[in-house]
Formats: structure tokens, C-alpha cells, sequence
């Protein structure tokens, strides 16, 4: 577990909870999942020191709840947001770093890396307390670059810090920053989704890794409801802050303000990632389309070539038949030319019948007449 205070010019990690909520700024809490579980109690008494309430037990649970999808809800006294992240599991990245060419197993052991482990927020007043997975690297991201952020403005001389001015704008910020974690994501999946659409078009390749193509299109649809829950879940925080108690005071009314154009990015952030995982499965599904398209056309020319040699061959067939009777009636039966004038009408007529064809495009790749 991790506490910090942050003011307005400073962000301090304090090396334990205070016993009582500072005079300016506020804190934040960050603790892992299992961690907060066996802290729960200590937890629950120290936030009714410093605010005055605790978590509601079913809130406790959902914070506790590795499986809960994304989904916000409020109380008179803090407001709790789960957030469910999108993120290239752990050595999942370079899968195809490692196989230039790619394998089909690589892909699914990539698309099973997918990790989609909620992220709680349980937003006071003054005071900030996160819940992650045990190796989330957002608490950490924070915990280093809200520091770098002062030591830039320190270097520019009167310029603001830009530090977060209330739990609810850094609680923003890290969905944000878990949002856009989706783009190293999208360049996986989009990989993949590459290499098994490569795999379904190449011809000499007897594709029969269906299992692996399912597979993919499930962990599409996944992605797909993850971020359903995560639009979800901001639309009800923007409409919880609409409903804010009106404000005269012009510093909050802007950091109202901002707070309001923070979470319609936030939201427009996940419409684009909601957009791209739908074209990936729209892509997806076109590939499987377009290879049973091209089955079927490469069985079409199949069947067309045989056909013509069908073509071809029966009057050929035709002139052994009659020729080949029990008949000493027949023509050229008895003649010493008979058998030339036989094998060459054969020759004119099989080149015949091929030019012709040839000419109709009936032995060709082109079906253009």
C-alpha cells in the first residue's frame, strides 16, 4: 500500500496514514487487491477518521471482486467507480518479436494473454482509494509522474504544475491512461489478426486452425463487452456529475468545468478503442468470408478445367467408338492410311476444340469475355 499527498504544488508519499486529514490538498491510497482484502478493517477505520464514512460492505465486495465488470455507483458520501483495463498481458508483447514468421500457437497463447483485470475507485471528498490488480503498473506510472510533472514546472519558471486539483480529476486521469494502454493492445491484436487472415488466403496453405480463429473472435467479443461496460460506466459518472449541487464559486466552477471535459474525453477515448475492436471483428469476419469466397472460386476453376478436358475428349472418345466397332463395312477399315487420317482428324479437332475454348477463356485465369 501506498499514501500520498497531493497539494496543489506538492505530491508527497507519506510512509503512513495520518491521524487526521491535512489542511490543504488531498490524499490518495493506492493499495493492491489482496492487500486491501487483509487490510480491510484497518482500512475501514482510518477512512472514518480522516472522512468521516466508510465503504459500504457490498462496495467492499465489488472492490474485492476480480471478476466484476466495468460499473459505477454512488453514495451521500463518496461515489465508486470499477473499471475494467485493457492491457497485453504480461510477455504477451513479444510473442512475435521472438518468431518473425509467427505460428499459429504464438497467436493464441498472445490472444489468451489478454488481460482485462478490473481497477476500483472509491472517490471522496478529500481523499482517493484505488484497488488494483498486484501487478498493475498504473499506481506506479502516477506515483512517478505527478513528480516529474512539479520538477517541469519548476523549470519553467511560473508555469503551474498541473498536478491533479481533486481525487475525482486524478481518478479521471488514471482511467485515461488505462484507456490509452489499449494501443500497444490494438497494435496485438491487429498483428494477429494479420497473421491468421495471411495463413487463410495463402494458397498452398491447408488451413485448419479453426480453433485458434474462434478463439480470436471470442476474445474480440470480450473486448467488445469490456468496453460496453467501460462507456457504461462514464456515462454514469457524467450524468452523477450533472447532478452536482450547483457552485458560485468560480475556481470550482472551472474545476467543475474541467471535470466535465476530462470525462467526455475519457469517453471519446473509449467510442474510438469501442470503434476499433469493432472493425477488428468486422475484419475478421470478412476474412473468413472472403476465404470460403475464394474456396469456392478456386473449386469453380477446377471443375471449369475439368470440364472443358470433358469437353475435349468426348468427340475424340466418339471417333475410337466408331471406329473401334465389329464392322468390316466401316470407312478407312481396310485402308493402309487409315489409321493417320484417323489419328490426325483426331489432332485437328482436340486442338480445334482447345483453341476454342482457349479463346472463350474457358483454360484461362481470367473469367473476363
Amino acid at each position: 500500500m501506498r499514501i500520498f499527498h497531493v497539494t496543489a504544488e506538492q505530491f508527497t508519499e507519506l510512509p503512513e496514514l495520518p491521524e487526521q486529514m491535512p489542511a490543504t490538498g488531498y490524499l490518495w491510497i493506492g493499495s493492491a487487491r489482496r492487500e486491501f482484502e487483509v487490510t480491510t478493517a484497518a482500512l475501514q477505520t482510518a477512512l472514518q477518521r480522516l472522512t468521516g464514512a466508510q465503504l459500504v460492505d457490498l462496495h467492499v465486495s465489488d472492490l474485492l471482486n476480480n471478476q466484476l465488470p466495468s460499473h459505477f455507483d454512488y453514495t451521500s458520501a463518496y461515489d465508486l467507480l470499477v473499471f475494467r483495463r485493457l492491457a497485453a498481458g504480461s510477455g504477451s508483447s513479444g510473442l512475435f518479436l521472438d518468431d518473425a514468421q509467427g505460428t499459429l500457437s504464438t497467436a493464441k497463447r498472445a490472444l489468451e494473454a489478454i488481460d482485462t483485470s478490473p481497477v476500483g475507485f472509491a472517490i471522496f471528498d478529500r481523499l482517493l482509494l484505488t484497488v488494483h490488480p498486484t501487478d498493475c503498473p498504473v499506481r506506479d506510472f502516477f506515483a512517478t509522474r505527478l513528480p516529474q510533472m512539479i520538477q517541469n514546472a519548476e523549470q519553467r519558471t511560473g508555469a503551474p504544475s498541473r498536478l491533479p486539483p481533486s481525487p475525482d480529476d486524478l481518478m479521471l486521469r488514471m482511467v485515461n491512461h488505462m484507456v490509452d494502454s489499449y494501443l500497444e493492445l490494438r497494435r496485438l491484436l491487429t498483428k494477429q489478426l494479420g497473421y491468421l487472415q495471411q495463413e487463410l488466403f495463402n494458397p498452398r496453405s491447408h488451413f485448419d486452425s479453426w480453433q485458434v480463429l474462434l478463439d480470436s473472435r471470442n476474445a474480440l467479443h470480450l473486448l467488445e463487452d469490456t468496453c460496453e461496460d467501460q462507456r457504461s460506466a462514464i456515462v454514469e459518472w457524467i450524468d452523477a456529475l450533472d447532478e452536482w449541487p450547483t457552485e458560485h464559486d468560480p475556481q470550482t466552477m472551472r474545476e467543475r468545468e474541467l471535470l466535465r471535459l476530462r470525462s467526455r474525453d475519457v469517453l471519446e477515448h473509449i467510442e474510438r478503442v469501442l470503434s476499433h475492436v469493432r472493425r477488428l471483428e468486422s475484419s475478421a469476419e470478412t476474412a473468413v468470408q472472403m476465404h470460403f469466397s475464394a474456396q469456392s472460386n478456386r473449386t469453380n476453376d477446377i471443375m471449369r478445367t475439368l470440364t472443358v478436358l470433358t469437353a475435349i475428349f468426348m468427340p475424340l472418345n466418339l471417333i475410337t467408338g466408331f471406329f473401334g466397332m465389329n464392322f468390316d463395312g466401316l470407312p478407312l477399315i481396310h485402308a493402309p492410311t487409315g489409321v493417320w487420317v484417323a489419328t490426325i482428324t483426331m489432332v485437328i479437332v482436340g486442338v480445334g476444340l482447345g483453341l476454342f475454348f482457349w479463346r472463350k477463356r474457358y483454360l484461362s485465369t481470367s473469367h473476363k469475355r
